[in-house]
């Protein structure tokens, strides 16, 4: 098969696969199946019904929801539609959500539940191009205007699929590998994130690769409960099954998860370092050959390898998987790369590195260390963004922005990161001095630097404003990290974070007495941070806080 984009490469798995389950889900304690044709089927059916209410080619779709059948359903309907899916995190806030919303400038919107509804009430007046909006729970539509539950809307589709049967056929000829699939938005080096534009064909090309570097089967079954909101779990399961025709099943939720696994018992799952090491504390025992029984036990006889991404898999985890015989192979990539540059291969890996290049993906070494890379993955470029896109692409070649070095077998190695980005141990990712402008807009919080790379929540370093710490307290002569300081600056902190997500919130902070300094080699003589030095200097105290 050689499909110009996802949209030909789903009906076609449906013409080919037909009856077979293509699609499992739990609710209400009951796994159900959905086979390759009603997949299909309602998929057309909601892209009819987006047709008939004016989305047209091109057109942006906004989807704020979390993982679920309908997630899916919803997404092949956009992309038969010929429209662009963007899809912001489920657990942000309306006012990170209406800044991607309202610069996609989309014209219609799907949202899963009384709560996500209760986001757009707060936004909606000001995103004047939206025309409509489904809700998948029909829970939350009491008191609801102008909102169509996704069940009439799907009912709505069927009755006009026969009107725009040919118009969907034409929709789906017309859709090249160059045009968008998707705007993901991602986080920069400022407060606004910047939108990802992926293509058809560079979804395509990357499902492609990813397949046949990971050798995986028709008989296959895949668990899948990585948010379809990051292109990881969207590329490697979900466009992924579309291409290899797997079982697809979708978690029941992130706290299910151990017996989603019994249940299931998946030959694979994607998952982030976290996870990994989560399941270590729960399974731990002196003696490594409990370990390795419990793990089998946990992920089943069927298991063949699982994947990890989103962050650097410690290598003394990845270690004591293997040694247990459930083998994690680990990845690379970026939301601007499809996302994946690298993985492992189970005939073929080494623990300690993030594998070879793709097939058909270029990879090199810049002067400076930065990794740099070419190929179909590559994304179109940032959204009305020209002059990030050209800082980020320049002469066919995507800068990553992270350091590392290729081995003589061709393996890739993470060293560092180059770009200022912290990425937590579950894979999110969060610009620290964006929440540092956020913290010192407080007038008790003179400077601050945020912490919690590879960590599994945000701490900070706090140097107060003593005047004004002393001014809020009431007391002339406080000045140290008291009780009662330490409450201030708590409230404090939440108040001036209050619009971030959780990803983004300061979990724990130590208080810097003196205020960091050019004399002590904290700051430069322009006086911007020595983010290592200050770490550094403070290692002991900060290692403190994640005990």
């Amino acid at each position: 098969m050689n499909e110009r984009n996802l949209v030909e490469l789903h009906r076609r798995q449906a013409e080919r696969l037909g009856p077979r389950p293509a699609l499992r889900y739990k609710r209400h304690g009951v796994w159900h199946d959905v086979t390759w044709e009603q997949y299909r089927a309602e998929a057309l059916a909601s892209a009819a019904a987006l047709i008939e209410s004016g989305v047209a080619p091109g057109d942006r779709v906004g989807m704020i929801a979390e993982n679920s059948i309908d997630w899916l359903i919803a997404d092949m309907a956009i992309l038969a539609a010929g429209a662009i899916n963007v899809p912001p995190h489920a657990p942000l806030t309306a006012k990170q959500i209406h800044f991607q919303l309202a610069d996609a400038e989309i014209n219609f919107l799907f949202v899963s539940n009384r709560v996500q509804l209760e986001k757009l009430r707060q936004i909606r007046a000001h995103l004047p191009p939206l025309r409509g909006v489904v809700v998948f729970d029909s829970d939350a539509l009491a008191g609801s205007e102008a909102v169509v539950s996704w069940a009439a809307f799907r009912q709505q589709g069927r009755r006009a699929l026969p009107r725009v049967a040919v118009e969907l056929a034409r929709r789906e000829a017309a859709l090249g590998p160059d045009d968008l699939a998707t705007i993901m938005y991602t986080s920069g080096t400022t407060g606004n994130p910047k939108g990802v534009m992926l293509t058809h064909g560079n979804l395509v090309s990357n499902v492609r690769a990813m397949l046949e570097r990971s050798g995986q089967q028709a008989g296959d079954v895949v668990l899948s409960w990585l948010p379809y909101t990051h292109i990881y779990a969207r590329t490697v399961d979900h466009y992924s099954t579309l291409v290899s025709g797997v079982l697809l099943c979708l978690a029941e939720s992130a706290e299910t998860l151990v017996q989603d696994l019994a249940d299931v018992q998946p030959t694979h799952m994607a998952s982030v370092p976290r996870f990994y090491e989560k399941v270590l504390t729960l399974v731990a025992d002196p003696d490594p050959n409990v370990v390795g029984r419990r793990l089998r036990d946990l992920f089943g006889p069927r298991v063949d390898w699982l994947s990890s991404g989103g962050a650097p898999l410690p290598y003394p985890v990845a270690r004591t998987y293997v040694d247990a015989g459930v083998l994690v192979l680990q990845g690379y990539g970026l939301t601007e790369t499809s996302p994946v540059i690298s993985f492992n291969a189970k005939d073929a890996y080494k623990l300690e590195t993030v594998g070879r290049p793709l097939p058909g993906i270029e990879v090199k070494i810049a002067a400076d260390g930065e990794i740099l890379t070419r190929g179909p993955h590559v994304m179109k470029g940032y959204w009305k963004n020209p002059a990030a896109t050209a800082e980020a692409i320049r002469d066919g070649w995507f800068h990553t922005g992270d350091l590392g070095e290729l081995d003589a077998d061709g393996f890739l190695k993470i060293t560092g990161r180059k770009k200022e980005l912290i990425v937590l141990s579950n894979g999110k990712k969060v610009v620290p001095s964006f929440i540092e402008g956020l913290l010192q807009s407080d007038p008790c919080i003179d400077q601050a630097v945020v912490c919690g790379e590879g960590r599994n929540f945000l701490t900070a370093l706090i140097v107060p404003h003593w005047p004004n710490v002393r001014t809020a307290l009431g007391d002339p002569i406080e000045a140290d990290a008291s009780p009662k300081v330490v409450e201030l600056l708590q409230h404090r902190i939440q108040a001036a974070l209050v619009d971030v997500c959780g990803a983004e919130q300061i979990k724990k902070f130590v208080i810097v007495p003196q205020p960091f300094s050019v004399a002590a080699d904290e700051l430069t003589v322009s006086l911007k941070l020595r983010r290592n030095v200050v770490l550094a200097k403070y290692a002991r105290q900060l290692e403190e806080l994640y005990r």
